[in-house]
């Protein structure tokens, strides 16, 4: 093990050897590089010490071999050289406690988080959304929040935004103005994200954070492992992920103040896409947490190929830097360069930006506090060569330890209870029930008004049936007398017109 009698990590070697203070680690880390220069030994080497100290590990694994700390390293020339030329004595390779997490519950443990403790400003950044829809965002989760509306799922949120959506009306005064243009930009978004599968990182049961923290029987840390492999094709939902992970151990932890070492480490590997395209407010956010989390005992370590892939406000909070070479073959190279050898405390015997260029594999320029807190000087130094396995390890060695687990119990099968989804369905059920009763009210009360109508039609038409044949025999009975009278009146005149005109 690399751990001195003093309890400091033995990291590297140079003209002297090079030690981190336990104590210093949780003033974070970082770990930089081009492209093959040895950034993933340096995190091995580091990751095995915190185990070794008893301090649990967690690391995304992007191209798969960090699955190899669960086998024994096996011997190289090019670990023989390091192990004599630094003077490592009794160095046996040995395997580490591992436990595997995917998101896609393919190679490890699933992970899944529920929409609601994303949070609305994680969620808008993961699906894109632009300042007007994130505020709109916020309004849905205020909604849901206010009403007891659980959001667990993707389908929950759906569902949350057609509801809404559908009220906007009702919701106007009270929460804004909730536009129909913002709402469909979300459900675009929301297929987009499906479509690359976030629908399975949404939903329960959600990862408890607390079963990080874990030991094996030797007292060692374990070594969490994230497989992102596939996850890591979807940068957005890889960085917003791991993001959200180190808000929720932020959350978790209680304060703790200075520690003689940290009870977690955090390796987040790219770290250059946790800023990329980030608004001011949440890179605001960023920096607090990794300001405040250092007091709860943790410690973060950011892998990533230049220190200007980190914004200033959050790498004047790392304090802990190995910085492996970089090339500068055009003028942003060259710039980046003279950032990262200005980011080191000079030493004047030797040009940093210089050397920057001249070290090879397995080198690296490094810097640590010191146990009052004062960066060292830098130095040129050779890394330890780590004692797990730098291979990716067996498929079957991986699945036994998946399987053997405690963890798949909690974990590999999800529930789907009910939510906002459910409700809200149960809800328009209800509605549409309501809706159709009050029309068929609505149709019978017509069918009932239409047959009264007829029914006082058929008594108009009868009693006017009546009245006119009550009319008719009256005329005929006037008709007949008139006649008599006529035509007596007509014999009468008649007689005396051709009679003798007699009176």
């Amino acid at each position: 093990m690399y751990i001195s009698d003093l309890e400091k990590i033995w990291l590297a070697t140079g003209e002297n050897r090079i030690y981190l203070e336990p104590s210093m680690a949780n003033r974070h880390g970082l770990i930089a590089g081009a492209t093959g220069t040895g950034k993933t030994v340096t995190l091995k080497v580091i990751a095995e010490s915190f185990s070794e100290m008893g301090i649990p590990v967690f690391v995304a694994d992007i191209k798969g071999d960090l699955t190899g700390m669960c086998v024994p390293g096996t011997e190289n020339k090019h670990i023989r050289r390091s192990i004599d030329t630094m003077g490592i004595e009794d160095f046996t390779y040995t395997s580490y406690p591992v436990r595997f997490f995917d998101v896609y519950g393919e190679k490890g443990h699933p992970i899944r988080t529920t929409v609601s403790d994303m949070g609305p400003d994680l969620l808008a950044r993961l699906l894109g959304l632009n300042e007007t829809q994130s505020g709109v965002l916020r309004i849905v989760f205020r909604i849901a929040d206010d009403q007891g509306l659980l959001l667990l799922d993707l389908k929950d949120l759906r569902s949350m935004v057609v509801y809404v959506g559908e009220h906007s009306a009702q919701y106007k005064l009270q929460y804004g103005n909730v536009s129909a243009q913002s709402l469909g930009a979300i459900q675009r978004a929301l297929l987009t994200l499906e479509d690359e599968g976030g629908e399975r990182f949404f939903g329960e049961p959600m990862l408890d954070l607390a079963d990080w923290f874990d030991w094996d029987d030797d007292g060692r840390g374990m070594m969490n492992i994230l497989e992102c492999q596939e996850l890591f094709q979807h940068p957005l939902l890889y960085s917003t992920f791991l993001l959200w992970m180190l808000s929720e151990l932020y959350e978790l932890l209680p304060e703790a103040g200075d520690l003689p070492k940290p009870k977690i480490a955090f390796f987040f590997d790219e770290a250059h896409l946790l800023f990329n395209d980030a608004p001011k407010a949440l890179l605001q956010k960023i920096e607090q947490v990794v300001r405040l989390i250092r007091s709860k005992g943790v410690s973060v370590w950011f892998i990533s190929q230049n220190p200007s892939d980190i914004p200033e406000t959050v790498l004047s909070q790392i304090s802990n830097r190995v910085q492996h070479a970089l090339r500068a073959y055009t003028p942003n190279e060259q710039k980046a360069l003279r950032y990262a050898a200005r980011s080191f405390r000079e030493n004047p015997s030797f040009d940093t930006e210089t050397v920057l260029q001249e070290l090879e594999v397995g080198q690296a320029l490094v810097s640590v506090l010191d146990l009052k807190g004062v960066p060292s000087v830098v130095e040129r130094a050779n890394i330890l060569p780590p004692r797990s396995s730098m291979q990716i390890a067996p498929e079957d060695e991986v699945a036994a330890l998946i399987r053997q687990s405690p963890l798949g119990r909690k974990y590999d099968e999800a529930v789907d209870r009910e939510s906002a989804y459910e409700m809200l369905s149960a809800q328009l059920e209800q509605e549409q029930q309501a809706l159709a009763e009050a029309q068929e009210q609505k149709i019978r009360e017509a069918e009932e008004k239409k047959k009264e109508k007829e029914r006082l039609a058929a008594e108009k038409a009868k009693a006017k049936k009546a009245t006119s044949r009550k009319n008719s025999v009256l005329g005929k009975t006037v008709n007949s007398a008139a006649s008599s009278i006529g035509r007596e009146i007509g014999r009468n005149l008649i007689r005396g017109l051709f009679g003798t005109l007699k009176r």
